[in-house]
């Protein structure tokens, strides 16, 4: 098995790790953007007989590939439904999201935008999404910018990464309590949720995902005998009072 890391924002050396390898491949996992340069690399994996299977978020129009993740517009409604319940006061919510061209965060603020407008009239949502490439300076400054403008922001939802700048200036900008809904038990959120800073964190298994995306390319390749499909992950809330104490990487 070999593993490739690509830079995040080097598209170009992404489409060349998904292209032909001087060995021989077999299949390939992948957590990727859908963009059509992405897509067309792995529609040619498919081509030339690779099986192929996604992990953490899928992209679109690639034939006879494997989703092996969580819903992601399931937990984006549980994000949105959470956040109606929450948040007591009117107000704004405001979304912070990786990247627009993940599928997966795409789905995830859609759907909390989607429960929100339906079941919560009392909460308006942000028109604009901000991008911040789960780096978190970006997220300071994108709240920073929204708790010093109206000072009305009463909940907040990051489908991806950069916590602590999101803990930064709730620390230091929030003039009430700000309603913080995020993804995986990390051990900054582990933290966060102990402070009472951060509400909830939605949490999707990336390591049964990885066991799962092996499991699936060993049988499409012959190398395991096949067994009936499973249904697609499920995901798991965390409170400050079921958070656990485990390291998130464990060892």
């Amino acid at each position: 098995m070999h593993r490739v890391t690509t830079p995040e924002e080097d598209e170009a050396a992404l489409v060349r790790a998904i292209g032909p390898r001087r060995y021989k491949r077999q299949a390939l996992i992948v957590s990727a953007p859908d963009t059509p340069a992405v897509r067309q690399a792995l529609q040619q994996a498919r081509a030339n007989g690779e099986h192929v299977a996604m992990v953490v978020t899928r992209v679109n129009h690639v034939p006879q590939a494997d989703y092996v993740g969580i819903d992601n517009h399931a937990a984006g409604r549980t994000a949105g439904y959470l956040l109606g319940r929450l948040c007591h006061r009117e107000g704004r919510i405001l979304t912070l999201s990786s990247r627009l061209d993940y599928l997966g965060h795409i789905e995830r603020s859609s759907g909390c935008r989607d429960v929100l407008s339906a079941q919560f009239p009392h909460l308006r949502c942000d028109p604009d999404v901000a991008e911040t490439h789960d780096d978190p300076d970006r997220c300071y400054l994108a709240l920073k910018k929204a708790l010093q403008g109206k000072r009305d922001v009463v909940g907040l939802y990051n489908t991806g990464a950069g916590s602590p700048g999101i803990h930064a200036a709730l620390q230091r900008f929030a003039k009430e309590k700000v309603c913080w809904i995020t993804h995986e038990i990390s051990d900054d959120h582990r933290q966060y949720l102990q402070q009472g800073v951060l509400d909830v964190v939605i949490d999707q298994d990336p390591d049964t995902q990885a066991i799962r995306a092996l499991q699936q390319v060993l049988m499409a390749v012959g190398m395991a005998p096949s067994s009936p499909a499973e249904k697609s992950g499920d995901f798991r809330l965390y409170f400050a009072e079921n958070m656990g104490k485990q390291p998130y990487l464990a060892g």
